[in-house]
């Protein structure tokens, strides 16, 4: 191994915290296999996902083995981290096949050819456990005190936190320990939020096993606000492109803050760091090119080159040249529909570009909404098939950037 894949995750931003010093060392003189949770509370993964999927990357090309764990048995329970309520619970078929299609979207990125990478689900240790025999083993060596000093649960006890949460930590520290023992796994990677829960796993199999574990966690990507990264009006940015298209996809990061360009080159994409420098440099106008360049790279590596290419072209389309193409996103009514009238908030409910009819009313009473690039001004404005435009569609335009076309079936 030339380059210590620790320093790249550094020098690239990654890591937030890290239990040991001599977790380079390791990583520069041998194979780690090393692993990361991901609890199957949807049916994909979401581009808040996609900041531990690179960082696996990173890992598997400098030589090392990852695990992807699938949270079968953990997703019975649910993470209290960062929650300020208990979550919904889930039957075991939803949750079945949430980690089938996490295992799909993960092959995409990492290669479980050959044991290069192994890819293992905790139900199958968590769902047959002996509760008595699981507390002899595992639950004697942690303090509740130390327990309820832990970030994880902090949010959770002004509200009151059920015994039932409280178990997360042990469940999350014993699948490092069954790991450890199966695969040889010494270091547990993961979100910042994760720390309490990987603090409880080293230490677990530093006292069963005697032998050395390690843990480390990455940065949360957020706005400048502090709130997380990889959410719109319609929700979570999903890594599935039946759910997020790859043209809002691309728009998503496209889109992002200015002073958030730089860090989501370095985190999001395989560019060397000094073009992610030069492009963090840019200012004015210019740091569009770079969000151009960022939303085009995260999308070639979550959707391929192909779709990044029609991504940006359909969006260079619409910005630059003010025409329409077939990846804007469209929502398809009948004839007889528009032909009866369609009023402007009934439209921006139903393409999903105001949340609710409240909203879409403020929209347009702040005069931040147009049609076919004419702006809105009456709230019971009206639209029939004679507004269709020379490409017989109704344009509609949310702000700057939110962009939506009616067409008739």
């Amino acid at each position: 191994m030339s380059t210590n894949v620790y320093d790249i995750l550094v020098e690239r931003g990654f890591i937030e915290q890290a239990t040991h010093e001599e977790i380079r060392d390791l990583l520069g003189k041998e194979k780690v296999t090393f692993y990361i949770g991901f609890d199957a509370t949807a049916d994909s993964l979401t581009a808040g996902h996609f900041l531990t999927i690179m960082a696996m990357m990173h890992m598997q090309k400098a030589g090392h083995r990852p695990i992807a764990l699938l949270g079968g048995g953990t997703t019975m329970i649910g993470d209290p981290s960062g929650k300020s309520d208990m979550r919904k619970l889930m039957t075991r078929e939803t949750i079945d096949h949430n980690a089938k299609r996490f295992y799909e979207q993960l092959s995409r990125f990492i290669n479980f050819d050959n044991d290069q990478a192994i890819i293992a689900n905790n139900a199958d240790w968590l769902l047959d456990l002996n509760y008595v025999d699981f507390l002899r083993e595992v639950g004697v060596h942690f303090s509740v005190n130390k327990m309820l000093t832990a970030e994880c649960y902090k949010q959770r006890m002004e509200k009151g936190l059920t015994f039932f949460e409280f178990n997360y930590m042990l469940m999350q520290s014993y699948d490092f320990l069954v790991l450890n023992r199966k695969y040889g796994c010494c270091l547990e990677m993961g979100g910042n939020d994760q720390w309490s829960n990987i603090l409880g796993g080293v230490d677990l199999i530093r006292r069963k096993e005697q032998k050395p574990a390690y843990g480390l966690t990455f940065k949360l990507l957020t706005t400048s606000e502090g709130i997380k990264m990889g959410k719109t009006m319609k929700g979570a940015v999903w890594l599935d492109p039946e759910k997020t298209s790859p043209y809002e996809f691309y728009q998503y990061w496209r889109n992002i803050e200015d002073v958030k360009v730089e860090e989501c080159l370095a985190l999001l994409t395989f560019l060397p760091m000094d073009e992610v420098r030069r492009l963090g440099r840019l200012e004015g106008a210019e740091i569009n090119k770079a969000k151009e360049v960022l939303a085009y790279e995260v999308t070639k590596i979550v959707h391929g080159e192909e779709e990044a290419k029609k991504a940006q072209e359909a969006a260079r389309a619409l910005f630059v040249q003010g025409s329409l193409s077939a990846d804007i996103p469209t929502t398809t009514v009948t004839k007889e529909e528009l032909d009866a009238g369609m009023d402007i908030i009934t439209l921006m409910v139903q393409t999903k570009l105001a949340a609710s009819r409240s909203e879409a009313r403020r929209l347009v009473q702040q005069g931040g909404v147009s049609v076919n690039d004419v702006k809105v001004t009456e709230l019971d404005k009206m639209f029939t098939t004679a507004d269709l435009n020379e490409n017989q569609a109704l344009l509609i335009k949310k702000g700057k950037k939110g962009y939506h076309q009616i067409k008739v079936s």
